[in-house]
């Protein structure tokens, strides 16, 4: 029996090598087979990944200006218990103990983004760069090379400047298309010259779709069949710009790459012997992340979003398509741009065609005609969204070999979460989770597709958008009652370092005994995390006394 899921945001993501060849999926082979005890090719990637506003704190310190998440967190109702990210996880201040973690855990990669209102407070490179925010980046850059640690960075991770939203409209104006080419510009001419990899924009579904469709996300527009494409439409002119000015002025002396990071989901045809559910599960995947990749890789639209938004635009009267066009010049300059593709997953959906009537109004979601279902037997450990089809990964990573020409693939976002009440350090789900999806992750590999490193999200628990800190993602726990934000390792991070310095799973008696260790391990943890609970009640409990009614 299957039921309705509901949609939420995604979190995962590769860096994939961009090549235009492409070749037909086959829908109708999906081999879930037993697990695969082999190991990674030599030199194969492992990190961790985090964000800056998720991370950061620090949102009014050292002359940062103010972001669209720190002004939508501020709107009481719409952020889980009206959290902020005005402190998180306090990394702008204890980013050299992070780097510690890391090291310990032999990470070669760590994946982060840089706070464009933190370098460039109003947004604008011609009125005011604050020297301190690039001098925070320089010393965290630094810092991770000394320790043998490759920065993996992101230009846009959604906190797009509070001004530019204010003055512009943000994503919705396509002046930002040559603002943010001037931040990238300056990022570049700072940091180029040690970071080697670049992504200009991190998941841009979510951007366009939660920040100007549903409102979900910062900064809460409800541009219904309308916003999202539009701002999607400016975000592809933008990194395509951003391409071209690395390629004409820092390539050649920096030798750096590139890309973008693109949310993926798996979509499986309910009847895989139904060719309307076939088309259906590719219609989800095209809107998805055909959206953005196709114009990259081939210069325009997916046809299939082309043929149903026009249709449904001329159903309901307008004079063209809702669907923004390309000239042939865009067509031509965005084209091929980008060293390597971001590619996001997490879970997956079931896939059937659903009409909705041009009728009820303009949804990027009506838009489609399809319906998400899930299996109710897949397990669901926290978010409402995250359910654990491990065979899902394996099939979007051969679905990009056969669409792009087999590129070269670093996943740059993969993980579990767990609810807020749990505060067992002992995290077998999550163990589970990495297990299975990495397992996945190496058939692809032995199917042929090029993955060549792997990020784990998130490094530590940390602001989860909308939801708060009701979240966990984290393989390091964070106290986030406590001011100082203190860090607890889980059971998962012996586990996924025991994945690390084994480069896979070499066999089976070895790996079937990581888990037990990782929880023999994780039991000092947890009573320190206990006494440092119970000190921090004892402690409110002075500070607040209770006294009898008289």
């Amino acid at each position: 029996m299957l039921q309705r899921c509901i949609l939420r945001t995604y979190h995962v993501f590769a860096l994939v090598l961009c090549v235009s060849a492409r070749e037909d999926f086959d829908w109708t082979k999906n081999e879930k087979t037993s697990f695969y005890y082999s190991t990674f090719p030599t030199g194969f990637s492992w990190g961790a990944g985090s964000s800056a506003y998720q991370t950061e704190g620090a949102w009014n310190i050292d002359g940062k200006g103010m972001s669209i998440w720190d002004a939508f967190t501020r709107k009481k109702g719409k952020i889980f218990l009206n959290d902020t990210g005005d402190t998180s996880c306090d990394g702008y201040n204890k980013f050299k103990d992070d780097i510690t973690l890391m090291k310990d855990m032999k990470l070669n990669h760590y994946r982060f983004s840089i706070s464009w209102p933190r370098i460039l407070p109003s947004g604008l490179k011609s009125e005011h760069i604050n020297e301190k925010g690039i001098k925070y980046y320089e010393d965290l850059i630094n810092m991770l090379l000394d320790n043998k640690i490759t920065p993996i960075v992101i230009l846009y991770h959604w906190d797009l400047p509070q001004l530019l939203q204010e003055k512009y409209g943000g994503w919705q104006n396509v002046t930002m298309v040559n603002y943010f080419n001037d931040f990238a510009n300056l990022c570049f001419e700072r940091f180029g010259h040690k970071v080697k990899y670049w992504i200009t924009f991190n998941n841009p579904w979510s951007i366009a779709v939660e920040g100007y469709e549903t409102g979900e996300h910062a900064p809460g527009m409800k541009l219904k069949g309308t916003g999202a494409y539009k701002a999607a439409h400016h975000i592809i002119k933008a990194h395509a710009k951003v391409w071209h000015t690395y390629d004409m002025q820092w390539r050649s002396k920096q030798k750096g790459m590139v890309g973008i990071s693109l949310t993926a989901d798996w979509g499986e045809p309910v009847d895989i012997t139904n060719q309307r559910d076939i088309e259906a599960a590719e219609r989800y995947i095209q809107f998805y992340l055909g959206w953005f990749a196709t114009p990259i890789f081939n210069g325009d639209y997916p046809q299939v979003m082309k043929d149903y938004i026009g249709r449904k635009s001329g159903q309901q009267g307008l004079g063209a398509s809702r669907l923004p066009v390309f000239s042939p010049q865009e067509k031509s300059y965005i084209k091929g741009t980008c060293d390597f593709l971001g590619l996001g997953h997490f879970t997956t959906r079931y896939i059937t065609p659903k009409n909705y009537p041009s009728g009820l109004g303009d949804s990027y979601f009506a838009d489609r005609d399809l319906a998400e279902l899930v299996d109710p037997k897949w397990p669901d450990p926290g978010s409402e969204w995250l359910y654990s089809v491990p065979w899902g990964f394996r099939r979007m990573l051969n679905f990009v070999k056969t669409q792009y020409g087999n590129p070269m693939v670093y996943v740059t976002e993969n993980g579990v979460s767990e609810k807020m009440v749990c505060t067992d350090l002992c995290d077998d789900w999550r163990m589970q989770y990495f297990k299975d999806y990495i397992n996945e992750m190496l058939k692809a590999v032995k199917d042929g597709v090029n993955v060549k490193g792997y990020t784990a999200w998130s490094l530590l628990d940390n602001f989860e958008w909308d939801e708060g800190f009701s979240e966990r993602f984290g393989l390091y726990y964070v106290d986030f009652s406590n001011k100082n934000k203190p860090r607890y390792p889980k059971a998962s991070v012996q586990f996924y370092k025991r994945i690390i310095s084994s480069n896979g799973f070499p066999n089976q008696r070895e790996v079937e005994s990581w888990k037990r260790k990782a929880v023999e391990t994780c039991a000092s943890s947890n009573q320190l995390l206990a006494a440092a609970k119970r000190k921090s009640q004892g402690n409110q409990e002075k500070a607040w006394p209770v006294h009898d009614e008289v």
